[in-house]
């Protein structure tokens, strides 16, 4: 039987405005804590990598999100912005491909250059209002930082970084993880921006209890949603 993995890590989406607020709470005011955790992606995965995935044994954990979810997430993402002094710009997503974006993550790590494309593809993603799943978009962020345009561009059709892609999904699927940010610190998890300090405090061993203790399985009465239910908070996507 495989050992538990105890590296403290963050689960992230380049998609998810929480994962950006978290990624720039983590780079500004904790990167000690940021360079010694592992970043690990999470996206929604297309036709073919559904179809992997579930050929790998592997499922995925999202739903659609209700409107008036939707609508309360942008009221909140404005608010928390306000409060930390940003601006973001609202992209509009038409018909989007999160693997363009995500599995170019790939080959930036392959090249030493993750956090750099992590920073790049938030900024262009929610400061300048950019379409990230636009291969002419990653080109241009591949450009900037030195990096291999073409194969960045065109990493959804790379079949090398396609099955790269489906082990992250599976890790996800592995890990319980059911939206963005999460994170994960032994048997500890937490999601959402608003869980951000709690793992931190864990990381830095100031938390209650050891991260090696493994909490109840049993939910509280009436914590379990119901068939179609979203029970999800405005702290994470998912």
């Amino acid at each position: 039987m495989p050992r538990r993995d105890r590296t403290p890590r963050f689960y992230f989406s380049l998609r998810s405005p929480y994962s950006w607020l978290a990624y720039r709470q983590l780079r500004d005011d904790h990167p000690e804590v940021a360079n010694a955790i592992t970043w690990r992606p999470f996206w929604e995965p297309d036709a073919r990598s559904q179809l992997m995935l579930e050929r790998a044994g592997g499922g995925f954990p999202y739903a659609a999100m209700s409107r008036a979810k939707h609508l309360y997430i942008l009221q909140d993402v404005r608010r928390l912005c306000a409060e930390r002094g940003l601006k973001p710009a609202w992209p509009v997503d038409r018909d989007p491909v999160w693997e363009v974006p995500h599995l170019a993550h790939l080959a930036a790590v392959d090249e030493g250059k993750g956090p750099e494309f992590v920073e790049r593809v938030y900024r262009a993603r929610w400061e300048e209002g950019r379409d990230i799943c636009a291969p002419a978009t990653i080109a241009e962020v591949a450009a900037e930082l030195g990096l291999p345009e073409d194969r960045l561009a065109g990493a959804a059709d790379d079949d090398e970084l396609r099955e790269r892609g489906v082990e992250a999904l599976l890790r996800v699927d592995a890990d319980g993880v059911f939206g963005v940010p999460f994170f994960i610190h032994g048997f500890h998890k937490f999601w959402g921006v608003d869980r951000l300090a709690p793992f931190i405090a864990s990381v830095k061993g100031a938390a209650p209890g050891r991260p090696d203790t493994a909490p109840s399985e049993t939910a509280p009465s009436g914590a379990a949603p119901g068939p179609g239910g979203d029970q999800g908070h405005a702290g994470g996507c998912g």
